[in-house]
C-alpha cells in the first residue's frame, strides 16, 4: 500500500477546480475531501494580492479541515504562501509539486499564469525551485482569466493553448488551467501534486 493513500482535505478557491483534481486522484490511490472559498481568490483580486489577512483567513479555513484528513492541500496559486506557517497537519501548495517536475526538466521552461494576482508568488514559488543557470520565463496569458470569470471554458483552454504553441517545455501554474491539457502535453498542478503525494512527498 502507498504511504499516502489517505484522505487529502483540499481547499479551492474555485469548485470548477474539483473535477479536474479528482481523476487525477483516483489514478494513484487517494481519497480527497474538498472545500471551496472562492471569496478568498475576489478579495485577493480586489486587493491587488493576497494581503496578510487574506492568508491569515485562508490558514484558518486549512485548520478548520484538519479533522478526518491526513493532509491539507491548497490548490490556489495566488493564496499559495499561506501555508509558509504551522497548521494542525502537513499542509502544501499544490502548485510546488509543479515547479519542482517543471523545473527538473532539461531545456528551457515557460510558465503561464492566467490571473495577474498569481504572478508574484509564481515567480518567487519557481524561482526558489529553479537549478543553477535554469533558462525559464513567467508569462500571463492574456484576456484568459476574463473567459474563466465568464464561464467561457472553452475560450479559457483556447488562449491558454495558443499561448503555450511553440514552446518547449510549458507549465500551467494554476490548477483551472489543467483543461488546457487536452492533448496531455503540457504539465498541470493536478497531475503534478497528485503524482507527489502518491510518492509520499508532499514539496516543500
Amino acid at each position: 500500500m502507498r504511504r499516502w493513500r489517505m484522505t487529502i482535505a483540499c481547499l479551492h478557491s474555485a469548485a470548477s477546480n474539483i473535477p479536474l483534481f479528482e481523476p487525477a486522484a483516483a489514478r494513484h490511490g487517494l481519497t480527497l475531501r474538498h472545500a471551496v472559498r472562492a471569496d478568498l481568490l475576489a478579495e485577493a483580486e480586489a486587493a491587488g494580492g493576497a494581503t496578510p489577512a487574506i492568508l491569515a483567513e485562508t490558514r484558518a479555513e486549512l485548520a478548520r479541515l484538519a479533522p478526518g484528513a491526513r493532509a491539507l492541500l491548497l490548490t490556489c496559486s495566488t493564496l499559495g504562501p499561506a501555508v509558509d506557517d504551522p497548521l494542525p497537519l502537513p499542509a502544501w501548495r499544490a502548485d510546488a509539486a509543479l515547479a519542482r517536475q517543471a523545473m527538473a526538466r532539461p531545456g528551457r521552461l515557460l510558465v503561464l499564469c492566467a490571473v495577474d494576482t498569481t504572478l508574484e508568488p509564481t515567480r518567487a514559488l519557481f524561482a526558489a525551485h529553479a537549478p543553477a543557470g535554469k533558462e525559464w520565463e513567467l508569462r500571463l496569458v492574456p484576456g484568459a482569466w476574463a473567459r474563466f470569470r465568464a464561464g467561457d471554458t472553452e475560450g479559457y483552454a483556447a488562449a491558454i493553448r495558443a499561448a503555450a504553441r511553440g514552446a518547449g517545455t510549458v507549465a500551467l501554474a494554476q490548477a483551472s488551467m489543467a483543461v488546457a491539457n487536452a492533448g496531455g502535453d503540457l504539465l498541470t498542478v493536478p497531475d503534478a501534486a497528485m503524482a507527489a503525494a502518491a510518492q509520499g512527498m508532499p514539496p516543500a
